[in-house]
């Protein structure tokens, strides 16, 4: 971590006071460039849009994703006040972003939360292999 990160990440705990501010849970992410540029700021609105999904870094994978092409999506950075949840790191990867710089771990977050942080949803599978594989296979080459 370098005095540029920091710079970064003080903009994103800034964005993520905003939201606050404004009604919203305390979340704030930014897009950097290669060249150290700001290109894209986003804050949580999951409560004035009535959209659980509305996450600063989902909303900024998503446009990375939209707006920039694969070679300067990689070279970019995004600065987040807490590190992304599992829904948002999932977009961030299928994004391309190059790298990810937090404040706040999740495991840090969840100790602020009472009770800890949201209950964990049981999975169950794999299941159901052959039907499953035949709608994918192929698709990937």
């Amino acid at each position: 971590m370098n005095q540029d990160d920091e710079h970064f990440l003080r903009r994103a705990i800034e964005l993520a006071t905003s939201a606050r501010q404004a009604g919203n849970p305390p979340f704030g992410s930014l897009l950097v460039s290669k060249d150290g540029k700001v290109i894209a700021e986003e804050r949580n609105t999951s409560l004035a849009d009535s959209d659980i999904t509305a996450h600063p870094e989902l909303k900024l994978a998503r446009w990375a994703a939209r707006e920039l092409d694969a070679d300067a999506a990689a070279g970019t950075t995004m600065y987040t006040s807490c590190q992304p949840c599992g829904m948002c790191t999932g977009a961030i990867e299928r994004s391309g972003l190059g790298r990810v710089v937090f404040a706040l771990s999740g495991e840090q977050l969840n100790g602020l939360k009472p009770g800890g942080g949201f209950p964990q949803v049981p999975h169950e599978g794999p299941a159901l292999y052959e039907e499953a594989r035949a709608a994918v296979d192929g698709y990937y080459t």
